[in-house]
Parts: C-alpha cells; sequence; structure tokens
C-alpha cells in the first residue's frame, strides 16, 4: 500500500524505512531537505519538500492513494492539521498523529483521530521500571475511563479458572503471560503460580481489582 509520513526525523525516518523494506509504497514530507538524509542511500520511496498541511504538498506526496497517513513531526498542531486533512478531505482510511501534550492528545482521540502522546507513553513505561510494583496502565481510552492493567495473579487463584477471576474481579482478560510467552486465554484455562494477566479494567475500580487478584477468591466462592 502507499503510506504517507510527515516529518523526517529519527521516528519518521525509521518508520519510512520499515514500510519499504516490508515492500510498502512511501513518501516522506518534510520542511527540511536536509532531514531527508536520515533515509539513508538505499531508500527507495519518495521525498518531498514543504508542510504537511499544504494541500499541494500532500497530492504531490500521492495522498489521494494512500492508503495510511503519519504525521510525526515535531509540531503537534502540524501533526493533527495534517492528520485531519488527510482523513477527511482526502479519505485516507489510516490515520495516526504523534501528540507530546497529553491533553491534547485526548481531545483529539475524541474527535477519531488515533494519536500516540509519547511523553505520556514514555512516562508511564519509566515508572513501571522505577516502581515495578506500582500498577500503571499499558493502554487508557480518551476518556480515561477504561484501561489495560498488567495484574499479578495471587497464589489464592493458583488451580482456579480464568472465568472464575474475571467473574470476581469484573474484568475481561485479553493476554496471560506464563514463563515469558504470551497467550490468548480462554474461560476454561487454569491460572498458574507466576501468571501475569492483561485485563480491561475499569479505572475507578482498579484499588479493589487488585485486591481481589491479589488475594484469591472470597468464602463465599470457595463453597
Amino acid at each position: 500500500m502507499h503510506v504517507v509520513i510527515l516529518g523526517c526525523g529519527r521516528v519518521g525516518s525509521a518508520l519510512a524505512r520499515g514500510l519499504v523494506s516490508r515492500g510498502h509504497s512511501v513518501a516522506v514530507i518534510d520542511q527540511d531537505t536536509a532531514a531527508f538524509h536520515r533515509l539513508g542511500d538505499r531508500f527507495t520511496g519518495r521525498t518531498v519538500t514543504g508542510v504537511g498541511f499544504d494541500r499541494d504538498t500532500l497530492v504531490e506526496a500521492g495522498v489521494e492513494d494512500a492508503q495510511a497517513f503519519a504525521a510525526v513531526s515535531s509540531g503537534d498542531n502540524s501533526n493533527i492539521i495534517s492528520a485531519r486533512l488527510a482523513r477527511e478531505t482526502f479519505g485516507v482510511p489510516h490515520v495516526v498523529a504523534r501528540i507530546y501534550d497529553p491533553k491534547r492528545a485526548e481531545v483529539y482521540e475524541r474527535l477519531g483521530i488515533p494519536t500516540v502522546a509519547t511523553v505520556r507513553w514514555a512516562a508511564d513505561q519509566i515508572l513501571r521500571r522505577l516502581l515495578p510494583e506500582h500498577v500503571t496502565p499499558e493502554w487508557t481510552d480518551a476518556s480515561g475511563h477504561v484501561s489495560l492493567f498488567q495484574l499479578t495473579v495471587g497464589s489464592g487463584w493458583v488451580g482456579h479458572r480464568l472465568s472464575a477471576l474475571e467473574q470476581e474481579a469484573g474484568i475481561r482478560a485479553g493476554c496471560i503471560s506464563r514463563f515469558g510467552e504470551g497467550f490468548v486465554p480462554e474461560s476454561r484455562t487454569v491460572l498458574q503460580e507466576g501468571d501475569l494477566v492483561h485485563a480491561i479494567v475499569m479505572t475507578g475500580r482498579l484499588d479493589e481489582v487488585e485486591s481481589v487478584v491479589a488475594h484469591g477468591p472470597s468464602d463465599r466462592k470457595r463453597s
């Protein structure tokens, strides 16, 4: 497919090279012609000098035939304006914008523009390593009401079915990491020592969910 990328920084150039290596057609837009040197001599895609919110520049990059558009320049405003142009004016089906301001990212997500909030993502990843015992979300929806958390299964749940944990904790598990390998569980999957459950949780219920997952089934459930 044809992909248009706005921004030829470290992220944009790496994305462009990766897509070309997978056989896709790529056009990269940047205001600074010197930035294109990051693409290397073997880059076979197209380079276009200009700004991403200029329609003529987008057309030159082939946006009318593009199936995907990634706005990864250093400016939030440029990224979101160009992403909206690509989606709303040119009908590109797959659009994503990198946004540095987490508050802006939430607003644009509500408008239907998929975003990658790099500051929030980086902060979450660092917290997960600085405070491994502190549960931080792996993903949160734009409203902040629903999150994906990695939960460590307490010894009290070992030997019990995942469905029992889901019912009592009020969660939905999408993946289990076991001995370093991830798999999609079934409701009849039996929990084992050391299992990490990646589950969708209503954010406001996290403390309650953590308690249930850590301590095992209630007496009512055991009887």
